[in-house]
């Protein structure tokens, strides 16, 4: 995460009068004033990124994906340089918008604040040398690393703020389901829930551990727009057609439907679906300039 600072410079023309006396034939004619030259416009740093006039420098950009490279070694993953690539930039680009909504709803970061962060995070570590040590560990120097926490302070502040509007009650619908792994065996389910067998005991024949049981689903939870499309067109009782997904092949059938309050898990995928459309509209009202 970072965060360049931008100045705004003022910069004032000085307009420079030349006087000569007035009515004597000696006078010489003055020549015509040229136009002093305005300094050169600051360079723009190097950077792979330009959002709203806010630099993603590729010194920054190249330190952050040095981090994630690291931290992606730690856990035992490996992610292509292409996707990494391009979930630093997102990520990096994430941040940005977010730091900058943060300032335009007159969110603050002081100096004081900032120095206080450092304060309690240099008695977490035991000593400034300790935090000096994880700062060079991780890429940072004491520059970039208040750049990185105030983008980051900011940022979460605006995070927060969009996932608290998110309601804790909502329409939901009681789910159950049959789920099978081929198309054949879906069918076959079907048919018999056409010829008038009971739901429930076919989802316990199909899964004897959950007995097809889902629980209460806000819209979006499933995480695959079909099937969710196919579940909130349902009404209680309801019973849907085959829904094919990643998982398998699911019968939904709609048990109840009604305001109730989200679990803590969808309430947690709520919020993450309500960040990513809030991020989604801000990037394409945003003025995004890629560098190749």
């Amino acid at each position: 995460m970072r965060f360049q600072l931008t100045t705004l410079t003022l910069l004032l023309a000085l307009g420079v009068t030349a006087c000569a006396s007035f009515g004597t034939p000696s006078t010489p004619t003055p020549s015509i004033p040229t136009d002093t030259p305005l300094p050169p416009s600051p360079t723009p740093p190097p950077s792979v990124a330009t959002i709203n006039g806010e630099y993603i420098t590729s010194a920054d950009f190249e330190a952050e994906l040095a981090r994630y490279n690291a931290a992606q070694t730690a856990l035992g993953k490996t992610v292509s340089e292409e996707v990494a690539r391009q979930v630093v930039l997102d990520d990096l680009i994430a941040q940005v918008l977010l730091s900058q909504a943060a300032a335009e709803a007159n969110f603050e970061v002081t100096e004081s604040d900032l120095q206080s962060r450092i304060d309690a995070l240099v008695s977490q570590l035991g000593s400034a040398d300790a935090l000096s040590q994880w700062q060079a560990a991780h890429g940072y120097d004491d520059a970039s690393f208040r750049i990185a926490l105030k983008r980051s302070v900011e940022a979460a502040w605006m995070r927060d703020k969009i996932i608290a509007d998110v309601p804790v009650e909502m329409e939901q619908i009681h789910l159950r389901q049959i789920l099978t792994y081929n198309e054949a065996d879906a069918q076959s389910a079907l048919q018999q829930l056409t010829a008038g067998a009971d739901f429930d005991e076919l989802a316990t024949l199909y899964d004897p551990v959950t007995r097809g049981e889902l629980g209460w689903v806000p819209q979006g939870y499933l995480l695959d727009a079909g099937a969710d499309e196919a579940v909130f067109a349902l009404q209680a009782g309801e019973i849907s057609g085959i829904v094919p997904t990643q998982a398998g092949f699911h019968i939904f059938k709609a048990v109840e439907r009604g305001e109730y309050p989200l679990s803590p898990d969808a309430l947690l995928i709520i919020q993450e679906l309500a960040l990513q459309r809030w991020l989604a509209d801000r990037l394409a009202e945003s003025d995004v300039i890629l560098t190749p």
